[in-house]
């Protein structure tokens, strides 16, 4: 198994990665501006699940593939970044309800559809595949055996940590939406924020490319 050492140098050096805001803390932060504290904290769920599953594949060696190959790298960037963009077009579309949700009028968006949705976006983040090729396997006691299960554990620490700072901030951007929502225009603008968040995240997904 993995040394208390390798775990605590990995989890300081997971913390000093996840505090800095990135894909997924914009994500999630866009998600509780525009639909709440609810819908953040699933988002949140389904974001870290979808990220467990670019552990497992990074552990089974897909990772490895997604960073030798160019190919492979752009269509996962590009399916991540057309869904982010989808949806802050969706939201900016629908800002004008936000109002008849909070107030319980309207029908809010399912906890299993915001589930997916971050889900979705956890697995197809090409950023967290490569950061995860590329650093799990330097904290890996080859020597110790167990490889797949040392880098599982490994993942599992990562995820824990992000979880806690993807819930923080999701809970600050749903307590500043509380005040937004006293007013209909403030809600409307907030949504229309959040959206536009969501296409420029999309859009700097897209954007992004390889140091080759």
């Amino acid at each position: 198994m993995v040394s208390a050492d390798r775990l605590l140098a990995f989890a300081a050096m997971s913390s000093l990665l996840i505090v800095i805001p990135g894909p997924s803390v914009l994500f999630v932060i866009g998600r509780a501006l525009a639909q709440g504290r609810r819908a953040a904290l699933t988002t949140v769920a389904g974001n870290t699940i979808g990220a467990y599953v670019l552990i497992v594949a990074v552990a089974c060696g897909v990772g490895s593939v997604v960073e030798r190959s160019v190919v492979v790298f752009t269509v996962l960037k590009l399916a991540g970044a057309a869904y982010l963009v989808y949806l802050g077009v969706r939201a900016w579309r629908e800002r004008g309800s936000l109002t008849a949700a909070v107030t319980g009028a309207g029908a809010a968006q399912g906890g299993l559809r915001t589930f997916g949705e971050g889900f979705a976006v956890g697995v197809t983040n090409p950023k967290t595949l490569v950061f995860f090729a590329a650093v799990l396997p330097q904290f890996v006691e080859r020597e110790q055996g167990h490889v797949v299960v040392q880098m599982l554990v490994l993942g599992l620490v990562f995820n824990v940590i992000a979880i806690a700072s993807d819930m923080a901030w999701g809970l600050v951007a749903a307590t500043a939406r509380d005040w937004f929502a006293r007013s209909p225009q403030r809600l409307s603008v907030v949504g229309g924020v959040g959206g536009l968040a969501m296409i420029g995240l999309g859009l700097s997904v897209a954007a992004t490319g390889r140091k080759d």
